[in-house]
């Protein structure tokens, strides 16, 4: 899949955060409290994820998750976990700046290049899927 803008990307990341999936839908209000930011600023990504097939809201509706919106937020929310558990379990970084670094390390490295990273980190046993 085309990858999307590091913003929107956060977007579908805390719809699943929130407990989003294909069956399961999250309120804008929440997405909005999550990202802290407003809720038109909410419509307006949720616009935008639409039109790339990722998110279903009926008009003023609650948010759903597409496949291909699980599949995305998912690897992105992935990429959240391993980079914080590695900053926090191996290098001894507070969490809550690992936290904010590995929001911004998340959009950054390549896909082949965070597999290969994967293998190392789970060989080190710091975090499993």
């Amino acid at each position: 899949m085309e990858k999307i803008s590091m913003s929107h990307e956060d977007y579908l990341e805390a719809i699943i955060m929130l407990g989003g999936t294909e069956e399961v839908s999250v309120r804008s209000v929440d997405v909005a409290k999550q990202l802290d930011v407003s809720k038109a600023s909410v419509n307006k990504a949720i616009g935008l994820l639409k039109e790339r097939g990722l998110v279903e809201q009926p008009y003023y509706g609650d948010i759903t998750l597409t496949s291909a919106g699980v599949e995305y937020g998912e690897a992105i929310y992935k990429r959240h976990r391993y980079l914080t558990a590695f900053l926090t379990k191996a290098l001894g970084i507070d969490p809550e700046i690992a936290e904010d670094e590995a929001c911004r390390m998340e959009h950054a490295i390549s896909d082949d290049s965070f597999e290969k990273w994967v293998a190392y980190i789970e060989g080190l046993g710091l975090v499993s899927d």
